[in-house]
This record gives C-alpha cells, structure tokens and sequence, in this order.
C-alpha cells in the first residue's frame, strides 16, 4: 500500500497550473470576494479563478480545492474583526438619528439565526433590553442587504461590510462595538502554498484587504467616528 503523502502528492500534482479553484462561504464570497473579480482578472488574467460557495467543509485534496476561505482561526488572517451596528443612512436621517445606544430599541433589529448577539451588545452596553423585534435572517449576507435596504439596524463583522460602509450604503449609527475571538482565514495545503497561482491569490487579497483597513480609517477620521470603537465584551 502506497504512502498518503505520497498520494496525496500524485494527485496534488494533476491539477492545471493556471487553474485555481477557491472554496468560501456564500457569505464571504457575496459580501467581499464577488466584487473584487473584475480587478484580480485584470491583474492575473493568465489565472482562470473558479469560486465554490459552500456552508459545508470540503476536502481539499478530494474536492480538488487549492485555497479555502473559513471563519475560524488558521494562519493568513484576511482582517481582525469587531462586531458593530450597521444600517441605512436613511434609516437614521432628520429625526431619527441616534444618539446613544438605547435609541437602537427604536427601530427593527436584524437577527441572524441562533446568534444571541443583540442581547449580548446591548448587556455589554449596559442598556436593558426588552425583547428583541425585527425578522430572523440565517445569512450574515441577507441580514446586511436586509440594512442596506433600510429594513432595521443589523450588527455586521468589518469583512462583511466593508464594502457598503466604503461605499455609502452602510453607517455605523454608533461606535460600541465587540471584539470578536474569530476571523476569516486563508487555507491551502502545504504542498501548494508555494505555487504561483496559489501564492498570487493569496497576496492579492491580504492586499486587498490592507486597502480595507486604510480606507476605513480614513472614513473613520472623515466621519468623526472610529470603526474600533469601544470593545466591549468578547465572543
């Protein structure tokens, strides 16, 4: 019976070059990845990238996956994230605008599926809450389209809304936020780290990501508020 390193290694070894399959969430490929296409395939057009949205695990070498993107802990972090409210502008245009964490209660707050979230910020505020209304999302994704479109104040993790906070869609209505003990990690197998394609993708987004980060604190600066906010708490 043969080595599993070395079979592992025979089928490693078969997959095109310029081919480079990316498994992640529906979530993380939605709200970061999709947007960004146009400008990695201008940059890397000799790459032929194909994305697989999954919630399930997958079996890199099986699945013939050659990076992963997974919440949780690995060794390429794409960004640190705290969780903070997030909604429409509009939301909290004239009279409706917040003034302290309290006046959250005024408006529907957008749940995400088994998540306790809500009580625990508003514990961490040291505001009592009564019982939380507003819809239950089971998508991190759909509970931020669900803000952007003016449906109640949700609370988001910096990956995942980075993209409407840069680009006008989201607010931060408050600056409490709470740390948050996962991240979004980039996974391979150590026998294709080091490849070209492997390599360029992951430099590529840790670069995307840095731009994120700078751009943020600059909306940060602009707007009076910091995206850091007051951690409080931990998950």
């Amino acid at each position: 019976m043969g080595s599993p390193v070395i079979g592992t290694d025979r089928l490693v070894r078969r997959r095109s070059p310029n081919v480079l399959t990316v498994s992640t969430s529906p979530d993380f490929a939605a709200k970061w990845l999709v947007h960004r296409l146009a400008r990695f395939a201008a940059a890397y057009p000799e790459i032929d990238l194909r994305i697989s949205s999954t919630t399930q695990h997958v079996d890199l070498v099986r699945d013939r996956v050659d990076v992963a993107i997974r919440h949780g802990e690995g060794h390429w972090v794409v960004s640190r994230e705290p969780l903070f409210p997030v909604c429409s502008p509009k939301l909290i245009a004239g009279r409706n605008r917040i003034k302290q964490a309290s006046d959250l209660l005024k408006f529907p707050l957008l749940r995400l599926e088994g998540w306790s979230t809500w009580a625990e910020w508003f514990e961490a505020a040291r505001v009592s809450t009564p019982p939380v209304r507003g819809p239950v999302l089971n998508q991190a994704s759909m509970l931020i389209d669900a803000a952007i479109d003016g449906q109640g104040i949700a609370l988001a993790r910096t990956t995942l809304a980075a993209w409407d906070l840069l680009n006008g869609r989201l607010v931060i209505p408050i600056d409490i936020s709470m740390r948050l003990q996962k991240s979004y990690w980039i996974v391979c197998l150590t026998l294709v780290a080091r490849e070209p394609k492997v390599a360029t993708f992951r430099d590529w987004m840790l670069a995307e990501a840095g731009v994120d980060t700078r751009r943020l604190r600059t909306l940060e600066r602009k707007n009076a508020k910091q995206l850091s906010g007051v951690y409080v708490g931990a998950r």
